[in-house]
């Protein structure tokens, strides 16, 4: 059994090379149709011409002829000065019969035909056509016959010259031609190679880039920008791959920097779950090596009081995985004055050293559509920060006002500020003043979890949170878009209104 033999695997063509090909086989194939063309039209034009030559020699041999109209055979005017050498004339009889014929000859008297090239010039009709001969001997001539009266006489001009001529130029345009498609296959070459070039480097740069194995801080390599020309394909091309390698690093970086945050995300929660775990781990072990050791009722509650904490971690942890899911809101109609007053009570019912005080606005209702417990969450961490990090006797004012299609919540206390390096990163996850994961009872400083809560609540019902802080002023301010008619409820069940504030609170009013 003989095996097969595989063919060799053609070698692919370059885009460069396919645009030579087409180019070229463009260029030969208008270069040979307009020789072809001109060439017939030359040929047509110098035949016409010759023709006419014809038909003036058979003009004057028919002159010439009819001078002597009772001799049916006689070629005299054959003699006459002024014929052409090798010009033919004969005599035909009415049906078209050669009675005589004969050619002229240089410095020599008429030739007669011999009966074999007599025969070549038989059939023709005086009609004054022009036709094409070969006669033995003598090679191809123009014949015409014309007729007056009873005399018929043809005569014919050798087409040897005209050839010849004809010959010459379709060799100097065929050579013309040839030289010019050599130039301009040559030109468009260089110009496909030089307009090709950047392309070259596109692809020289996307096999290095595939390529490369990339480390943190390595650059990629780009394309030149003096490539990157908009007024090209090519240099459209070689822009959009900049820009492409350009988002390509911005991803690998925000790839990196999101794995960072993560691995510090899990790290700060591990701390803190650790820290309440291993609190109530001890406190248990006390307990259980017998009384003496520990108060039993000292335990019970340091043991609550961690539970509660890692619990409030816990719940803040799903919060915020929910609402980066993306999951829906319960949301309804809500009076926003309301529910700033129930939060600004809840605040001065769990800390009474602070100056708590309302600001509200005098119309009579101030709808947006949120999902209520959650923003009366975010309303709450705002107020457990100004109450966890002023002292006590500091001023802190929550006020609601209407901006154009928004209602401003504002929280603003004169404390001393939040410090300039923690600023930039105050509602980041896990973000404390005290950095320290060791509290001294449960309420003593957050999580880090409230301040991202009460952003994330608050860009999931489409709104804005922003901190400006200084020394005697931080002022945390929410922006939330007003309800209108159509966006009443989606998920609730009634609106919900306040009819009146909590008597506590009416004079706390700011004027």
């Amino acid at each position: 059994m003989t095996g097969t033999r595989t063919r060799p695997r053609r070698r692919p063509r370059t885009t460069r090379t396919r645009l030579l090909l087409l180019v070229g086989a463009t260029l030969v194939v208008v270069c040979g149709a307009t020789a072809l063309t001109t060439a017939l039209f030359q040929r047509a034009y110098v035949m016409g011409e010759f023709d006419g030559r014809v038909v003036n020699a058979a003009e004057r041999s028919l002159g010439g002829a009819a001078l002597h109209p009772s001799s049916s055979t006689s070629l005299g005017f054959l003699r006459n000065d002024g014929n052409p050498s090798g010009m033919l004339a004969a005599r035909l009889s009415g049906d078209g019969k050669v009675l005589s014929a004969a050619v002229t000859m240089q410095d020599a008297p008429p030739r007669d035909l011999d009966p074999a090239q007599q025969a070549a010039l038989t059939g023709l009709r005086p009609d004054g056509s022009q036709h094409t001969r070969t006669l033995p001997g003598l090679g191809a001539y123009r014949v015409t016959v014309l007729r007056s009266g009873g005399v018929q006489v043809l005569t014919g001009l050798p087409t040897a010259d005209v050839d010849n001529m004809l010959r010459h130029l379709v060799l100097v345009e065929a050579a013309v031609a040839a030289g010019g498609l050599a130039v301009a296959c040559c030109g468009c070459a260089v110009v496909v190679r030089r307009q090709l070039r950047p392309l070259g480097r596109v692809a020289a740069t996307a096999a290095e880039v595939a390529q490369a194995l990339l480390g943190p801080g390595d650059a990629l390599t780009r394309v030149p920008a003096h490539d990157a020309d908009p007024d090209s394909e090519a240099g459209q091309v070689c822009a959009a791959l900049n820009h492409l390698l350009e988002r390509v690093r911005h991803s690998e970086e925000l790839a990196r920097s999101g794995e960072e945050r993560m691995r510090r995300f899990l790290a700060d929660a591990s701390h803190e779950l650790r820290t309440p775990l291993a609190s109530i781990a001890g406190y248990a072990e006390l307990v259980n090596r017998g009384a003496g050791v520990v108060d039993p009722v000292l335990a019970w509650r340091r043991v609550s009081a961690e539970s509660a904490r890692m619990t409030s971690l816990v719940e803040d942890l799903l919060l915020l995985a929910r609402l980066d899911e993306g999951n829906p809101l319960r949301t309804a109609r809500v009076d926003i004055a309301a529910l700033v007053a129930e939060a600004v009570w809840e605040a001065r019912s769990a800390d009474s050293g602070h100056d708590w005080q309302l600001q509200l606005p005098l119309e009579p209702t101030a709808l947006v559509t949120v999902d209520a417990p959650l923003l009366r969450r975010a309303l709450a961490a705002l107020l457990s920060n100004a109450r966890t990090h002023t002292p006590v006797g500091t001023r802190v004012v929550t006020s609601v006002e209407p901006s154009d299609d928004h209602w401003v919540i504002s929280v603003r206390d004169d404390g001393p500020g939040i410090p300039p390096p923690l600023l930039p990163t105050v509602f980041a996850r896990f973000t404390r003043a005290d950095t320290s994961r060791s509290r001294s009872h449960a309420s003593a400083g957050g999580s880090g979890l409230g301040l991202s809560s009460a952003l994330a609540i608050t860009e999931a019902h489409g709104g804005h949170l922003t901190v400006e802080s200084a020394p005697g002023r931080t002022e945390f301010t929410i922006r939330l878009p007003r309800a209108t008619e159509s966006g009443a409820e989606r998920g609730g069940d009634a609106d919900v209104r306040a009819a009146a504030l909590p008597p506590r609170l009416r004079g706390q009013l700011v004027k």
